[in-house]
C-alpha cells in the first residue's frame, strides 16, 4: 500500500473552499427549486428569462439565431472547399466546421428553413412553413429559449463539472449506478440537472463529459436517452393541458416508476446494448470511483474533488471553456434543431405518417383496456415530433384515464425531435437518428403497460 493511501492528506481551507463554493453555487443555480410568483423554477431559468428580455429589447433573438446559423453554415462550407489556416489553427472553429456531407446538408437546410420561417409571412409563403405549429414554433419559441439557455448553462455547468462535485458524488452513487444501471456514479447528477432544470442541460452535461473522456460511447448514449429527464416545470405544463393538477403527485410517481423501468430494460437491448465501450478520441479518464483500501468513501471522494478543483481553479481556463461550450452548442446544435425540428413538425401536420405509425398500438391499447383506444393510438408516436402535442390532443379525448395515460407516456418517451432529439443529434453524442427513433419506440413499449396499470388504480 502506498504512503498516499496510508496517510491521508490534510487540506487547507483554501483548497476545500475551491471545491465547496463553486460546487455549491452550481447546485443552487442549476438544481435548487425556487418559488417565484407562485411558479416553481430554478435560478438558471430566472437568469435566462432576464437575459432573454434584456436582449430582446436590443435585437430580436431570432435575428441572432439566424446569424449563428449563417456563420455555422458558412464555416462548414468554407472549410469543405478551402480549409483556410484560421480555421485549421483554431481547435474550436475546426471542430465546428469539420462536418460530414450529411451534417453540412442539415446546416444548409436549417439555414433555408430559418429564412423561410422568418420572412415567409411577408413573402406570402404558406402558413404551414412559418406558422406557430410548425417552423414558427421552432424559431420563435423553442430555439429562442434554447439560445439563451445554452449561453447561461455554458457558464454555470462548469461549476458542477469542473470543481470536484461529480468526483465526490460519483464515489457514493457508484454503489447504485454501477450495479443497477451499469453507469458511473456521476451520471446521476445528469438526471437531477435535467429533472430540476431542463432536459437539454442534462444532454449538454453528458456531451461535455463524453468529450472529456468520463463516459464511453455506450454510457454517453444511455445517459442522454435514458436520464436526460423532462423538467418538473414541463411536467406541470403537460398536466395542466389535461386539467389534472389535482393528480400531479400520482402523475409524477407514475412517470418515475415507468422511467426507471425504461432505464433498466432499454439499455440492455439494441441499439444501446451494441454501443461499444470506446471513448471519445480513445482518451478515457481513469475510473477512480471505486474506493481503495485505506480510505472511507468520504475521504476518497474528498481527495478526488479537491484534486479536480485544483486542476480547474484557473479563471481564464474556466472562461475559455465556457465560451468554447456555448459557441460549440450554438454552431452545431441550433442549425440542427432548425432543420430537423421544422421538417418533422411539417411532416406531422401534412401527412398521416404518425397516425399510421400509431396503428400497431391500437390492439395493445385494447388489450390493456384503455378507453377510446382508437383515438389514443394516434397519439402514441406523435410525441416523437414534439412532446407537448400528445397532451394537447389528449385534452380533446373525453375520458380522464385515457388523457392520463397519453400525457404520462408523452413525458416518459423523453425524446422529441423539436428539441431533445435534435440536441442529441447536434451534440456529437454517438447516437444516430435511427437509434433515436428505435429507442423512442422501445421506451414507449416498456412504459405503456406500467402507466396503464397505474392509471387503472385511480380511474
Amino acid at each position: 500500500m502506498s504512503s498516499d493511501t496510508q496517510t491521508h492528506q490534510k487540506y487547507s481551507l483554501k483548497q476545500l473552499l475551491l471545491f465547496i463554493l463553486p460546487s455549491l453555487a452550481g447546485v443552487l443555480l442549476l438544481m435548487t427549486p425556487l418559488k417565484i410568483n407562485g411558479q416553481s423554477t430554478v435560478m438558471v431559468s430566472v437568469i435566462a428569462d432576464f437575459l432573454k428580455e434584456s436582449i430582446s429589447k436590443l435585437v430580436p433573438i431570432y435575428v441572432l439565431v439566424l446569424l449563428v446559423i449563417i456563420i455555422s453554415s458558412g464555416l462548414a462550407l468554407l472549410y469543405k472547399f478551402s480549409k483556410p489556416a484560421f480555421i485549421e489553427k483554431n481547435e474550436l472553429l475546426k471542430s465546428a466546421a469539420q462536418v460530414s456531407n450529411f451534417w453540412l446538408g442539415v446546416r444548409l437546410v436549417g439555414l433555408l428553413m430559418g429564412f423561410l420561417v422568418a420572412f415567409g409571412k411577408d413573402l406570402g409563403l404558406p402558413e404551414l412553413i412559418w406558422g406557430m405549429d410548425t417552423g414558427g414554433l421552432i424559431l420563435f419559441d423553442l430555439i429562442r429559449g434554447l439560445f439563451i439557455i445554452f449561453l447561461v448553462a455554458a457558464f454555470i455547468l462548469p461549476l458542477l463539472t469542473e470543481f470536484g462535485l461529480l468526483e465526490y458524488i460519483g464515489v457514493f452513487l457508484a454503489k447504485v449506478m454501477r450495479p443497477v444501471f451499469n453507469l458511473p456514479g456521476r451520471s446521476a447528477v445528469n438526471c437531477v440537472a435535467s429533472w430540476i432544470g431542463d432536459g437539454t442541460i442534462g444532454i449538454t452535461l453528458t456531451a461535455n463529459q463524453y468529450e472529456e473522456g468520463y463516459y464511453n460511447q455506450r454510457e454517453a448514449a444511455t445517459i442522454a436517452t435514458m436520464f436526460s429527464a423532462v423538467s418538473i416545470t414541463f411536467c406541470l405544463v403537460v398536466v395542466e393541458n389535461i386539467n389534472m393538477m389535482d393528480k400531479f403527485g400520482f402523475f409524477y410517481l407514475t412517470m418515475f416508476i415507468a422511467g426507471s423501468a425504461c432505464a433498466l430494460i432499454v439499455p440492455r437491448i439494441p441499439p444501446l446494448s451494441r454501443k461499444p465501450n470506446t471513448y471519445f478520441q480513445n482518451n478515457p479518464q481513469e475510473d477512480e470511483e471505486d474506493v481503495p483500501t485505506g480510505y472511507t468513501a468520504n475521504q476518497w471522494g474528498l481527495k478526488l474533488a479537491v484534486e479536480k478543483a485544483q486542476e480547474s481553479g484557473n479563471l481564464g481556463q474556466y472562461l475559455q471553456q465556457a465560451v468554447s461550450t456555448v459557441l460549440g452548442l450554438w454552431l452545431s446544435v441550433i442549425p440542427t434543431i432548425m432543420a430537423i425540428g421544422s421538417l418533422v413538425l411539417i411532416v406531422s401536420h401534412t401527412t398521416p405518417i404518425f397516425d399510421w405509425l400509431g396503428l400497431p398500438f391500437k390492439p395493445l391499447l385494447q388489450v390493456l383496456q384503455v378507453p377510446l383506444a382508437d383515438q389514443a393510438a394516434s397519439t402514441m408516436v406523435i410525441g416523437f415530433a414534439d412532446m407537448v402535442v400528445p397532451s394537447i390532443m389528449a385534452a380533446a379525448i373525453p375520458n380522464p384515464m385515457t388523457q392520463f395515460v397519453i400525457a404520462c407516456l408523452s413525458v416518459v418517451q423523453l425524446i422529441y425531435m423539436s428539441e431533445t432529439g435534435a440536441v442529441i443529434l447536434g451534440s456529437g453524442l454517438p447516437v444516430s437518428f435511427l437509434d433515436i427513433f428505435i429507442i423512442f419506440i422501445e421506451r414507449t413499449l416498456v412504459a405503456l403497460p406500467i402507466i396503464v396499470l397505474m392509471a387503472h388504480l385511480i380511474f
